[in-house]
């Protein structure tokens, strides 16, 4: 009865805490589910720039934006991974950059009219990227026609790449107007004083000759300084701007590499014989080897000493012919077959001229072949090639010269075109048709001929069979299922004697030496706690990374900021080691000086030498055989003729110096060093003005969890 009346008295109680837990739970669920754009929001943030949010998409589509740009400009289809990771580089400091200066920019008031644009486009004071775009090659100067005309169709006449590509490229005029007027605004407000000049020559005119004894502090054994904890401490904490660490981690890591078995390496060897026969009947060689090989048939006409030595001993020496079959042999990990195609006189090098009819997209192909038909006969007839096509050829940086492309070797130019020039007989015209549209080519002239082959190669690599990649699977991944955490890790790499391998880690690192791209494992070590093995995103903890399998164990993990004692403790007691030996030789130094005067025998009682230098000055980097000493530069600078230092602690070692001459220049132009001072500190001030605004902004770059 007592429980139950108990129940009956905090009835009220319960059913308000139900009923507040249920309203929670419904306020929250709405909050999640309304708010959710803004959790996906702090998911795709990639960079926190002073406090302005970067998404994700934002970014990528600068990328992409860059990405075709690079493009248009190189004439590629395909962007290869280490050109993207640039392009991505480019994109962040564009977008640093637009993000840190906008405010300031705006605060100063600055910007960049329509006038000033049209001016820099096609006024008096044309930017050098549109200058470098619409410049005729042939005088240098800009075709400003082109650029009205260009600008007149940029709305219906271009196509959308190109009217995108411009539409960037005025962004990267504006941007860098902007940038001159902030430059310059700074450049301007900087100012040499006649006095600060005058310092400068007199610093460089004053130079100095001076005797000095070097007590270095490998003098000093290590046990003959007492370093305590307490020393330790006090200089870590008065030092700590140089113990500033980024965020690394470092890792441990094993590889299972995936090689060809000797199963594999007889398959492939069974294969090339039994291909032979047909290899040495096939009519076609460029298609057979491009069906059957796994490196793809190569046209190039060789010379004998561009052939390995075995292969053009056989062609040149023992007298192949046409038809002849080399093989199989084995090098660099593949069994090859070479069949000799055609043996010929052949130039290095050929002089050419071409019409060039480029085909567009989605128009007929037939009028312009119909077109190269008829330039052809034309030019067979008798018809000037030059004026020909300097009137059709869309080729323009060689039509103004008549078509003439001038000497040009092998691997210059793509390959049906090379392969027409460098057959043709001088004045023969022929037709090939390539990427960049139809060629009407006339052979001008031929080089000096030498005997050349082409060579078909048959190539079978040795590569690791499906049940070799299996098994070696299943190895790394009994080990992985074996071994969870780092201790169990080391235990059972040295228990198997395998091989262990470290690396410490940066957050956007693309590289680990001996591994192949593996970005993936980099990410994934920094989503992973001390002392775990580390986990793709799927929660495998085997990379597959090209041909190696990887298991790797997170060992440490070291957060951006000062670093801790513990992990630096080692350096500072060598700074504190090398402190306390300068205390110490200061003390020997001063001991000697106060019992005598004579420098020689100040020297004999401290057992050093006497060094010598000369004709230093104050903006001396370093004295010749003792190093970069500029606390001793900077004393006898100051010092008189004859007048002997004070003991000088230095980088290397304690020091005493004796002035012995000075030479005091003759004064250069005062106002020529004034101007010479300001342009240097105009060019600094350039960089180091954005790198202040850099630095004084908080940037939270979080890329490394995207690429």
């Amino acid at each position: 009865m007592a429980t139950l009346q108990t129940i009956r008295n905090r009835a009220g109680l319960l059913i308000g805490i139900v009923i507040f837990m249920a309203l929670v739970a419904f306020i929250l669920g709405d909050m999640l589910r309304s708010g959710s754009s803004m959790f996906r929001k702090s998911q795709m943030e990639i960079a926190e720039i002073d406090g302005e949010s970067i998404q994700y998409p934002d970014f990528q589509k600068k990328v992409e934006e860059i990405g075709n740009m690079y493009k248009l400009n190189s004439g590629q289809s395909q962007i290869d991974e280490n050109t993207w990771v640039q392009i991505r580089e480019q994109a962040w400091q564009g977008i640093v950059r637009d993000v840190l200066m906008s405010d300031v920019y705006k605060g100063l008031g600055l910007e960049v009219s329509a006038d000033e644009l049209y001016d820099m486009v096609q006024g008096r004071n044309i930017h050098p990227i549109v200058r470098q775009i619409f410049s005729n090659p042939n005088t240098g100067q800009v075709d400003r026609a082109a650029i009205v005309r260009f600008l007149k169709n940029l709305e219906t006449g271009v196509s959308p790449e190109q009217r995108s590509y411009w539409l960037y490229l005025e962004k990267q005029i504006t941007d860098d107007r902007m940038l001159t007027k902030y430059n310059n605004l700074v450049q301007k407000g900087l100012y040499v004083t006649t006095e600060e000049a005058q310092n400068t020559l007199d610093n460089n005119n004053h130079q100095v000759s001076f005797d000095y004894i070097a007590l270095n502090y490998s003098s000093v054994p290590d046990s003959a300084v007492e370093v305590t904890e307490r020393d330790l401490k006090k200089y870590y904490n008065s030092h700590q701007n140089e113990y500033k660490q980024e965020r690394t981690c470092r890792i441990e890591y094993v590889t299972f590499p995936v090689t060809p078995s000797k199963q594999d390496d007889q398959h492939a060897k069974e294969w090339i014989d039994e291909i032979k026969a047909d290899f040495t009947t096939a009519e076609d060689n460029a298609q057979f080897v491009n069906s059957n090989s796994d490196v793809s048939f190569d046209p190039t006409w060789k010379k004998e000493s561009e052939l390995p030595e075995d292969i053009a001993n056989w062609i040149f020496t023992e007298g192949a012919k046409e038809n002849d079959v080399y093989g199989p042999y084995f090098k660099d990990g593949a069994y090859r077959l070479e069949k000799v195609i055609k043996i010929a006189m052949m130039p290095d090098s050929v002089k050419a001229r071409h019409i060039l009819l480029r085909v567009e997209k989605g128009t007929g192909i037939e009028a312009k072949e119909a077109l190269a038909d008829s330039l052809k006969t034309a030019i067979e007839n008798g018809s000037d090639f030059a004026t020909l096509a300097t009137q059709f050829s869309d080729d323009t940086g060689s039509a103004i010269k008549g078509g003439d492309l001038g000497w040009f070797g092998r691997n210059q130019m793509v390959k049906p075109f090379e392969e027409a020039a460098f057959n043709a007989k001088v004045k023969e015209v022929t037709i090939v048709k390539s990427q960049y549209g139809i060629h009407i080519i006339q052979t001008t002239k031929r080089g000096i001929e030498t005997r050349q082959v082409q060579i078909a190669s048959l190539v079978r690599n040795v590569v690791p069979s499906d049940a070799t990649y299996q098994k070696i699977y299943t190895k790394a991944s009994k080990f992985a299922s074996e071994n969870t955490n780092l201790e169990e890790f080391d235990a059972a790499i040295a228990e198997k004697h395998l091989t262990k391998k470290v690396a410490v880690l940066h957050e956007n690192d693309r590289t680990i030496a001996g591994l192949d791209k593996p970005r993936s494992l980099v990410r994934a070590a920094f989503e992973t706690k001390e002392g775990e093995l580390i986990a793709d995103s799927r929660g495998s903890t085997i990379f597959e990374l090209s041909d190696n399998f990887v298991i790797a164990a997170l060992v440490e993990a070291n957060e951006e900021g000062v670093a801790p004692f513990e992990d630096v403790k080692v350096r500072v007691e060598l700074a504190v080691i090398k402190e306390k030996k300068g205390e110490l030789l200061k003390e020997k130094a001063t001991a000697a000086l106060n019992e005598s005067n004579d420098f020689a025998v100040v020297a004999q009682e401290l057992n050093s030498e006497i060094k010598t230098a000369e004709n230093l000055n104050f903006n001396s980097f370093s004295i010749p055989g003792t190093g970069v000493e500029p606390a001793l530069i900077g004393t006898v600078s100051g010092l008189e003729a004859d007048e002997v230092s004070k003991a000088i602690v230095g980088n290397n070692g304690v020091y005493i110096a004796k002035v012995t001459a000075i030479n005091e220049g003759v004064n250069t132009d005062l106002v020529a060093e004034q101007n010479r001072l300001m342009q240097s500190m105009g060019y600094r001030a350039r960089y180091e003005a954005y790198k202040a605004r850099q630095s004084a902004a908080e940037i939270i770059d979080k890329r490394f969890k995207f690429y």
